[in-house]
């Protein structure tokens, strides 16, 4: 995937924030990020730019196809890498969840398919 970190995360944030709410509005992924609108808006202008969201974002944000397909990129990991830290880490279901998160979003994809292949490996030894 060729986007950079800040697009990655504001992706991650529009699927929870669609998976909670059908209308994803800037505020609620202003809240959601700990950032301001403006910062928002601008993240959001560069994503419709580069066709992942709908140009008419003001209302509520959508993903295009090819935002829902990069969001499908982004997440394939996330099952094995939460596994890790979840049941390997014993983390709680939350600090687990933010930790695979931000791995996933700040992570090369090669060190995420490290990461998931280590994990199946592991998970299969113990069946």
């Amino acid at each position: 995937m060729k986007h950079c970190a800040g697009q990655i995360k504001y992706l991650a944030a529009i699927k929870e924030l669609t998976e909670k709410d059908e209308y994803v509005k800037c505020v609620s992924i202003a809240r959601h990020l700990g950032v301001s609108r403006p910062s928002v808006s601008k993240m959001l202008r560069c994503l419709a730019n580069s066709g992942l969201v709908y140009e008419d974002f003001c209302n509520s944000v959508v993903l295009t196809p090819e935002g829902e397909e990069a969001v499908e990129e982004l997440f394939k990991h996330y099952d094995d890498i939460y596994t890790f830290f979840h049941k390997f880490l014993h983390l709680p279901h939350e600090e687990a969840h933010s930790s695979t998160l931000l791995f996933i979003t700040d992570y090369p994809e090669e060190t995420c398919e490290r990461l998931q292949q280590i994990v199946r490996r592991t998970l299969k030894k113990h069946k």
